[in-house]
């Protein structure tokens, strides 16, 4: 199994994001979006974000 993006409703009726790695663990979670093409939309743009993407320690 591959890693996989999941969208869902929270308890605000918001939309989300998690990304979930192939082992089952949650990686990464979004903030809340108001309808699911906004959340997708966010999706989209991590993937095609994140390979360009520095490492910064604070």
């Amino acid at each position: 199994m591959a890693a996989k993006f999941e969208v869902y409703k929270d308890k605000k009726g918001d939309f989300r994001f998690r990304l979930v790695a192939a082992n089952g663990q949650v990686i990464a979670t979004s903030q809340g979006y108001k309808s699911k093409a906004s959340c997708l939309k966010g999706i989209e743009s991590v993937k095609k974000n994140a390979p360009k993407t520095d490492v910064v320690e604070v």
